[in-house]
């Protein structure tokens, strides 16, 4: 999630191009109603200092009722809500090592099944640059994580508490093993991590290979183009996820736009959508700690305000489904072909209904085809950056559920229950 000083920037260069502060309803943009939500989430001493960002869902393995979802809350650690929004666990971040080190923060997660007969969490703790892995029995977490995991990006605590660490998380499996994607903070690099069986049922897990993003880009017009940024970071990817049947890794860049690259991060990326403030240039002021934009050269896309974030994956039968990326500066999400050169096909927002607020500035999102107890032709889970009623000025977050078939008649997609299995 950006800091306030880019959603500033984020505003004003919407503006910039065509009004799209506008209401969504003024936009094309379809409205679905949500249908449950999870408790507050407030980012203080008193609520465990929370800020919810990004969920996974898992299938329970014979009755799909008890079925959970299970989110990331920073600071607060995971938390687990079953289907009606109800939080049955939280699990704590880890302490600080140490009095002058940063604790943990959990940032990104995901789960994966099958893993030595165990199905898996597992979590980017961007406070102490490691992954954290949970197992998953009865819609219940156990912490399986190695003691001796190492860090993923850093080989100091002093390195880690700069904050340079594990960000976003994707869990991938295929026929030569279990790995995480995982990105790094402010910095373009994303890594490939393979989880392995540790003694005494442990997991732990080794890094194969890094791929960095590009940091800079030349435009049509021959310049050269860097989105602004505090001074010594890079535009950075935290949504991530992967084709499960295709090995494709779909990674959103913040501040530029969505990309599309083999998951064992061989091959070159490809630039499949860009941001609308692609190409905007603009000067960082140290006073106000914002970026200030210069004229819009107009080489942005349509779908996506900045931040890119959160990805996921609807499967169906053939290969076919859709991809969904949160447009967090808009509060929306575009949807995209998930097969082919993953054409655009629309826009839908979580608004308010029944009592449930709408979703804004959303993080991290997650949705399946199979279904799930009264998410009968399946599940859509966002998170929600800006939840209300509010209290005071305690930041407020939550996850907001959506039936699958009320964004699938919004936007004329298909319904697939039958489509895919995440356990295969």
């Amino acid at each position: 999630m950006r800091p306030l000083s880019r959603l500033l920037l984020a505003a004003l260069t919407c503006a910039l191009v065509g009004g799209l502060a506008a209401p969504a309803s003024g936009r094309g943009v379809a409205t679905v109603d949500p249908e449950v939500e999870t408790p507050s989430l407030f980012d203080d001493e008193a609520g465990g200092n929370a800020n919810g960002d990004d969920p996974a869902i898992w299938v329970h393995p014979s009755d799909s009722r008890r079925s959970v979802v299970i989110a990331t809350a920073k600071e607060g650690g995971l938390y687990v809500y079953d289907l009606g929004g109800r939080q049955v666990q939280r699990v704590a971040a880890p302490a600080a090592p140490g009095p002058e080190d940063e604790p943990g923060r959990f940032d990104n997660v995901d789960v994966t099944y099958g893993f030595g007969g165990r199905d898996l969490a597992v979590v980017s703790d961007r406070g102490r640059d490691t992954l954290r892995v949970y197992a998953v029995a009865g819609g219940r977490l156990t912490d399986v994580t190695d003691p001796a995991a190492p860090f993923v990006f850093n080989t100091t605590q002093e390195q880690v508490n700069d904050a340079e660490t594990a960000y976003g998380l994707a869990a991938w499996k295929d026929s030569t093993g279990t790995y995480a994607l995982v990105s790094r903070r402010h910095r373009t690099s994303v890594a490939l991590v393979r989880l392995l069986a540790r003694p005494g049922g442990t997991v732990g897990y080794r890094v194969v290979r890094t791929l960095d993003l590009p940091a800079s880009f030349t435009l049509p017009d021959g310049t050269s183009w860097t989105p602004c940024l505090e001074p010594g970071e890079q535009p950075q990817v935290e949504g991530m996820v992967v084709d499960q049947e295709r090995d494709v890794l779909y990674a959103a860049q913040e501040d530029v736009g969505l990309w599309r690259v083999r998951a064992d991060l061989t091959g070159t990326p490809v630039l499949i959508d860009r941001v609308r403030e692609y190409g905007v240039p603009g000067a960082y002021d140290p006073d106000t700690e914002e970026c200030a934009p210069g004229a819009d050269p107009g080489y942005g896309g349509r779908h996506l305000s900045a931040d890119a974030e959160g990805l996921t994956i609807y499967y169906r039968k053939g290969g076919r489904g859709y991809l969904l990326a949160s447009s967090q500066g808009d509060s929306t999400f575009a949807v995209y072909r998930r097969e082919g050169p993953n054409a655009y096909l629309g826009q839908f927002e979580v608004g308010e209904d029944d009592g449930v607020d709408g979703v804004e500035h959303s993080d991290g999102s997650a949705v399946l085809n199979v279904p799930l107890g009264d998410f009968d032709e399946g599940l859509f889970v966002a998170h929600d950056g800006a939840n209300t009623p509010a209290d005071g000025d305690r930041e407020n977050t939550n996850f907001k559920l959506t039936g699958w078939d009320a964004v699938a008649g919004e936007l004329g997609l298909d319904v697939d229950p039958d489509g895919w299995n995440p356990r295969g």
